[in-house]
């Protein structure tokens, strides 16, 4: 059984969630309660996991010197690695076009990599100086966002980059306008779909869920009214937030109330079906 140690621990598509435990990846159906596995070779304990955006791959990083990003299929076939990082990796995504992989390192690495996987070239670096604890790339793949303890930035792929072959260039980075926000910590962000996919959603670990403009202005924020947030998924006219407590709020992509999901039944509750 395995405990995620933050949101970029878990990931979820096609009815399949995926988490880490030590150097295994699970891949649980709850439809069926069956389990599938993703063996970690190099005995190094996964730290990040991410489905493509077409559910038929996984990304994972790991934690440990010299750690890699590797691509596998469903049946835990490996399809590409690349080794960048010195000291852990803290969070993974595909790409929308699942092209690019974007790895953040742990805290003490500060090394952020955009990766061509099927060729097998970084096509664009750069460093942070926070700690990051998520990532998400925009929907249409200029941009990515990277939230983190005090930081919360846009990085901007230049057409260059996507032509290079053996160097890479350096990513753009532009951090967003906190405003009074500025010391807060960034636990989750999501960059927006369809009709709000020029917004960027993001929530702090003292339950602020905050959205941001495409001039990465702080548009609006709300109060999510719970002790702490974790973690952040958006639809296309829907978000939703993860809180303490095992509370859901749900909010449409400008910010309105929608609902509060009804919270599970605690673990060993029998259901008395009638």
């Amino acid at each position: 059984f395995g405990l995620t140690a933050s949101c970029s621990s878990l990931s979820s598509s096609s009815g399949l969630v995926a988490y880490p435990a030590g150097c295994v990846v699970v891949l649980l159906d709850p439809n069926t309660n069956k389990q599938s596995h993703i063996l970690n070779s190099s005995r190094k304990s996964f730290s990040a996991v991410a489905f493509s955006h077409d559910g038929k791959l996984l990304v994972t990083g790991e934690s440990g010197h010299l750690p890699c990003v590797r691509v596998w299929d469903l049946e835990g076939a490996l399809k590409a690695e690349v080794q960048t990082h010195k000291y852990g990796v803290s969070c993974v995504a595909f790409s929308r076009s699942d092209v690019y992989v974007v790895s953040v390192g742990f805290q003490h690495d500060m090394n952020v990599h955009v990766w061509d996987w099927k060729k097998g070239v970084v096509i664009a670096s750069n460093k942070v100086s926070s700690r990051v604890s998520s990532v998400s790339f925009s929907e249409d793949g200029s941009f990515f966002v990277t939230a983190g303890t005090r930081h919360l930035k846009f990085w901007y792929l230049h057409q260059s980059a996507h032509n290079r072959v053996n160097s890479t260039v350096p990513l753009i980075g532009r951090s967003a306008l906190l405003g009074d926000h500025k010391n807060s910590v960034f636990v989750a962000v999501a960059c927006g779909r369809g009709d709000a996919s020029s917004r960027t959603f993001c929530i702090t670990s003292s339950a602020l869920l905050c959205v941001f403009n495409g001039q990465r202005t702080l548009e609006a924020w709300v109060n999510l009214k719970a002790e702490a947030a974790f973690s952040l998924a958006v639809v296309e006219d829907m978000v939703f937030c993860g809180c303490s407590n095992g509370v859901v709020r749900v909010f449409s992509s400008s910010l309105s109330y929608i609902c509060t999901l009804q919270r599970p039944h605690r673990l060993g509750v029998e259901l008395q079906h009638r």
